[in-house]
């Protein structure tokens, strides 16, 4: 059997992956905080038919010898969180990390998930949650007499009550940031868990300690870029289709072999 078969099987096998990767940063361009992904491949063993460097029989030494790769794998999937473009919104419960860092949000199993999504909102009992309905961690609850909402930069949050000329600051919103990004476990949602490979999570007030900064009023898009993204499709689609016709070739080449007998 060719060996070109099984080669242009993993070559059409890995872009098929490449384009759901990319048909998923498409899907998902409009989707606020989304973060793009990218599919990373590596190239197979190769069989040693002669090795560089080896003693041929006069002595002399082989310069490059004979390596036959066997295909391609994938070996990552990986989160790009380049930064999206903002858009102003004018809701005062929106808001944007300038720089590094996540929105922290408990989990109806208690646990802490992270995100870059700011479309907060306010539930029956006042309390700051996501669209899922998750609260803000640490909680910030704002009472039913408010008129108007101010978030500082640092994450201060402070309310204007019905009656009071002063505002009252209500809590502090806390932002958290990983070693490795990267690493972290998307669960739909637009809300990323910890792994051993992201590290711990390092919190800390908006603005300290290479944190980002909070701006009300504003969300981040996705960082997708769709012209980026349809290149990607052409260049995928063309491999695949190159490496099926790799396929048609070594079978046309089988073909030739059995009609020998004729």
């Amino acid at each position: 059997m060719l060996r070109s078969l099984f080669i242009s099987a993993s070559g059409m096998e890995a872009q098929r992956l490449h384009l759901d990767v990319i048909a998923n940063n498409l899907a998902n361009a409009n989707t606020v905080g989304f973060k793009k992904s990218r599919a990373d491949f590596q190239d197979l063993m190769y069989q040693d038919m002669k090795s560089p460097g080896a003693t041929s029989a006069e002595g002399l030494q082989i310069p490059s010898g004979i390596m036959i790769g066997l295909g391609v794998r994938p070996v990552a999937v990986q989160k790009i969180f380049t930064q999206g473009d903002f858009i102003q919104t004018g809701n005062s419960l929106d808001m944007v990390i300038e720089g590094d860092g996540f929105f922290q949000i408990v989990m109806p199993d208690g646990t802490i998930a992270y995100t870059r999504a700011g479309a907060f909102k306010l539930d029956s009992e006042g309390r700051l949650v996501n669209s899922e309905g998750y609260p803000l961690e640490p909680g910030i609850t704002v009472p039913a007499d408010t008129i108007s909402v101010t978030i500082g930069s640092d994450g201060k949050v402070t309310v204007l009550q019905s009656g009071s000329s002063s505002p009252v600051e209500i809590g502090q919103i806390e932002i958290a940031k990983f070693t490795n990004p990267a690493g972290l476990m998307p669960i739909g949602k637009n809300l990323f868990i910890p792994t051993a490979s992201s590290g711990e999570a390092i919190t800390g007030i908006p603005g300290s300690e290479g944190m980002g900064t909070i701006a009300q009023g504003f969300l981040e898009m996705s960082n997708v870029n769709i012209v980026e993204e349809m290149i990607n499709m052409i260049i995928s689609q063309r491999a695949y289709e190159i490496n099926s016709k790799a396929v048609q070739a070594s079978d046309e080449m089988l073909q030739a072999v059995n009609n020998l007998k004729r």
